[in-house]
């Protein structure tokens, strides 16, 4: 019911992005699309031209008077460099310059080339790019300002860079919910992470990370990491078991797998449950009257059966190294063949710490795509509505009071 389309190019005018679905009634606020996009460009270990550009999202379709009207959202991200890709990147017909031809591992440059029948790798760079990923952010705002109506929040950190890992959050921010009015350590955990140069909640790993990146930086090489997105206050019954595209655990994972560099997904304890028996694995579930049902433990990371199960949900992100380096890798021209050095353009050493905002972008529309589905509406007055009515129904499901004598 929810859906998105972006376009345009790396150096292109600009980023367009169009949101449809996106019921009406809800408060739409561009300063706090600006502050996600902000935080996106920062981080150690990005380009240049984050220090360039300033991004900011044009609302030029779908909201007036600060609420959403139920048509189509659309936004525009202006790219600041515009001007001195005119000639290169004009739509019109005339000389574009000189040929991109020296193809990139690990880039789309082959595989788009030929698939498109292009013979300028510039046609496939300039929207695979992860420029795009400006506009996931940017989308991901929009979910996120559906969530906050119904107390879900996301956040993401980066939990490793290279060969260095974070200690793990303690499990007091891995199970229950923290509710509309977060505790104070809640809080001040995740505004150390919006603090940290990498996004790291542990301090001394986050000061080891950032000299991993400055020794990538000096080498000319890159590196990968992974990051970690938790989505709190998420209701139970998102998502379904009873078809395999309507699972919420297969929609999260094909939207954070489709974010440029990511080369792995996980939720909850993932890959670690494969080297423990059972018993270790499965949260046992209880009922108690204060609380109602709980879990001691959250390694399914929220999603039973392709269900949210009221848990935090949690996932982790794998990022590959990023593939073009300022020494280039041995490659091939598309044209001759000829062996060559890759091209190269401007690019990050390390990308975990905007990875974790890109993934937290999705993490949110794919939350609110299922809110929607589950929920139904044109309006957000109607959603509430249908949203107490499910969560009223859920609390009078409960097994009634054991007497012990």
């Amino acid at each position: 019911m929810l859906r998105f389309l972006t376009a345009g190019e790396s150096h292109g005018p600009q980023l367009t992005v169009i949101v449809d679905g996106f019921p009406a009634g809800v408060p739409v606020d561009g300063a706090a699309i600006d502050a996600h996009l902000g935080r996106r460009q920062l981080g150690h270990g990005r380009s240049e031209r984050q220090k360039m550009e300033r991004d900011h999202g044009e609302i030029v379709g779908g909201v007036r008077g600060g609420l959403s009207l139920g048509g189509p959202i659309s936004l525009t991200i202006a790219n600041r460099v515009w001007k001195d890709w005119q000639d290169r990147m004009s739509v019109t017909p005339g000389d574009l310059g000189e040929e991109v031809t020296k193809l990139r591992p690990g880039h789309a440059d082959l595989a788009g080339t030929l698939k498109y029948g292009h013979s300028d790798v510039r046609n496939v760079l300039e929207r695979a790019s992860a420029r795009e990923t400006a506009s996931r952010v940017a989308v991901g705002a929009i979910a996120g300002l559906l969530l906050a109506e119904f107390g879900i929040v996301v956040h993401g950190h980066t939990v490793a860079i290279g060969p260095e890992r974070a200690s793990a959050l303690p499990d007091d921010y891995q199970t229950g919910r923290p509710g509309a009015n977060p505790p104070a350590s809640w809080q001040a955990l995740w505004e150390r992470v919006e603090g940290s140069p990498v996004r790291c909640a542990d301090a001394e790993a986050g000061e080891r990370m950032v000299q991993i990146i400055d020794e990538g930086k000096r080498a000319g090489n890159t590196w990968g990491g992974v990051a970690q997105v938790i989505a709190y206050n998420v209701p139970v019954g998102l998502g379904s078991h009873t078809q395999w595209d309507r699972r919420l655990d297969a929609a999260l994972a094909g939207a954070l797998m489709s974010i440029p560099s990511v080369k792995g997904v996980e939720v909850g304890a993932g890959f670690g449950t494969t080297t423990v028996p059972g018993s270790d694995v499965h949260d046992i579930i209880r009922y108690e009257h204060d609380l109602g049902w709980v879990r001691p433990s959250n390694r399914a990371g929220g999603l039973e059966g392709g269900i949210s199960n009221g848990e935090p949900i949690i996932v982790q992100v794998a990022y590959k190294p990023i593939s073009t380096m300022r020494h280039p890798l041995p490659s091939a021209d598309l044209k001759t063949g000829e062996p060559v050095d890759a091209h190269y353009e401007r690019s990050d050493t390390c990308v975990v710490p905007a990875g974790a905002v890109v993934a937290e972008a999705m993490v949110r529309w794919v939350l609110a795509s299922a809110l929607v589905e589950k929920c139904g509406g044109d309006s957000l007055a109607e959603m509430r509505r249908n949203f107490d009515g499910f969560v009223a129904e859920q609390r009078g499901r409960v097994p009634a009071p054991v007497e012990r004598g």
